[in-house]
């Protein structure tokens, strides 16, 4: 997590807005087979079943509402960010909870940094509002205000943790180092997400990995090969 400072009022009068109105690989994912619907949204980016049915599923049921969005494959450890149109901005790398699990804890937003256990530091799963505020001195894009889940630059942290390694590494194995927040290298926060959720809200998913999909989000279709990461 980023930290437990105040946060931007701002955050709910662009929710208000909205509601009114209305690129890193993943290790080890498999390609989008050429012909496929996905193939215009993700390119060349590698990508998991899950990800790309949950990115069809949101542009076939307009589940956004025409905002941008991001989808976080937790087993991947990769973001994915799209315009409101379903056109892909950039993938990139990302850092997450060190426990795995799809829930957060009742009341972690509320409690200090020291006192949650390593078991408690999860990056839930679900569809969430999200929009760009602050926390201390940055910038961040909050996920789950009353959680004090957001995603943000990477930050330095503990020498030992060397959180900028586990982002270059090739593999996802060694990216859960976080509290719960979402961290992405910089350059991707800065050149990416800032300008996509700049004077609007968007919507974040975050996959499951401890549960099926189809339990989190309301999907209806399938893949039809199977996934090329075990779940």
């Amino acid at each position: 997590m980023a930290g437990f400072g105040p946060r931007a009022a701002r955050h709910g009068v662009l929710l208000a807005v909205a509601l009114a109105a209305g690129v890193a690989s993943a290790a080890g994912a498999r390609p989008v087979a050429a012909g496929t619907a996905a193939t215009a949204r993700f390119g060349t980016a590698a990508v998991s079943n899950d990800a790309r049915d949950t990115v069809d599923w949101v542009m076939q049921s307009r589940d956004n509402q025409a905002l941008p969005f991001v989808v976080i494959d937790k087993v991947n450890a990769v973001v994915f960010a799209f315009d409101g149109a379903g056109v892909l901005r950039g993938t990139a790398p990302a850092l997450l909870g060190l426990a795995r699990g799809d829930d957060s804890v009742p009341g972690i937003g509320q409690r200090k940094l020291a006192t949650i256990t390593p078991a408690e530091r999860t990056t839930p799963a679900g569809r969430f509002q999200a929009s760009i505020g602050a926390d201390f001195e940055q910038d961040i894009l909050w996920i789950d205000y009353a959680a004090a889940l957001s995603l943000h630059r990477v930050i330095a942290g503990r020498r030992v943790d060397d959180r900028a390694g586990r982002l270059a590494s090739p593999t996802p194995g060694d990216n859960r180092i976080s509290y719960g927040c979402v961290n992405v290298p910089a350059r991707f926060y800065d050149g990416v997400i800032k300008p996509l959720f700049t004077g609007t809200v968007g919507i974040v998913y975050i996959l499951p990995e401890t549960r099926p999909l189809r339990s989190v989000f309301a999907i209806t279709t399938a893949s039809s090969a199977p996934d090329a990461v075990p779940h």
